[in-house]
């Protein structure tokens, strides 16, 4: 059983990102963020990039919180994009560089594919925008919304993705990610843990999700995001119901990336609902915790 505390804060927040992929915070910043906020145990999970991990290790040590190294793998399953999230990994380990400098080249060629079809729809000059924004490191689409926000474009960050960057929108590209199945090795192999990232955010049916978890756990998947900063209470209780319907560790993220109203903030979880196995358990002999 978790050994969180009640109430609006936990201790453990094991999904966030930096400006190694598209959060607003440098690694030191949201560690020191995430302490103040009271995370003793944070996650850093930059989408397909483990950059900025180095950086978060030593704030941490001042901020006198543990980081969990991790990363946000990007997959296609069925034709559709998923997040796996691996926690406790080497990040040097060799296999799961090479796969995620390859998703990283998809993500710079997409980059450009974005601008390019925002700029015939009228919106010139959004690229190199972006591309300053993310200051030398990776593009990502998070980095165009809010240089869309930023124009008046939307109402907010969030604003920007239903109306310039989902399915059938100005600044959409359709992507080939990572197979599931490599995604899940290259963690496993890397020591850590696959976690599904906030399940309920794919708008599967319930016979689709609980087909991909099934195959998610027969491929290696440990572990499934049952709190994620926008889940709603009903949506907490499906993914705790499909975690012990499947045999999986419950993990919780805030999916934290800035300071914008639309996004979940630091920390900001409830407890784990009862009887369910908290992924921590599965390194915590390594020292992780409390």
């Amino acid at each position: 059983m978790s050994s969180q505390k009640p109430g609006p804060l936990t201790v453990y927040d094991l999904h966030s990102h930096s400006t190694a992929s598209d959060g607003f915070y440098s690694p030191t910043d949201l560690v020191q963020r995430a302490a103040t906020a009271g995370v003793k145990v944070l996650g850093l999970t930059d989408h397909d990039t483990t950059a900025g991990l180095p950086e978060a290790a030593r704030a941490a040590q001042s901020a006198g919180i543990h980081i969990v190294p991790g990363v946000e793998v990007s997959v296609t399953w069925e034709k559709k994009t998923l997040h796996v999230v691996g926690l406790n990994i080497d990040a040097h380990h060799a296999p799961l560089q090479t796969g995620l400098s390859q998703l990283q080249k998809v993500r710079a060629e997409r980059a450009v594919q974005m601008g390019e079809r925002l700029d015939k729809a009228g919106i010139a000059g959004i690229f190199e925008e972006a591309q300053t924004m993310a200051a030398g490191g990776m593009i990502t689409r998070t980095h165009f919304a809010y240089c869309l926000a930023r124009r008046g474009l939307a109402a907010d960050v969030r604003d920007v993705f239903g109306r310039y960057l989902t399915a059938g929108k100005p600044g959409y590209v359709s992507t080939r990610w990572a197979d599931i199945a490599d995604a899940i090795q290259w963690i496993r192999d890397a020591g850590g843990v696959a976690v599904l990232a906030h399940p309920q955010r794919y708008k599967l049916t319930g016979s689709w999700l609980r087909r991909l978890l099934g195959e998610f756990k027969d491929m290696g998947g440990e572990g499934l995001e049952v709190l994620s900063g926008t889940a709603s209470p009903g949506e907490v209780q499906s993914s705790a119901a499909l975690a012990s319907r499947f045999g999986l560790l419950a993990s919780c993220g805030s999916d934290f990336h800035g300071p914008d109203e639309g996004w979940p903030k630091l920390g900001r979880l409830p407890a784990l609902p009862v009887g369910l196995e908290p992924v921590w358990k599965a390194w915590e002999q390594g020292g992780c915790g409390e």
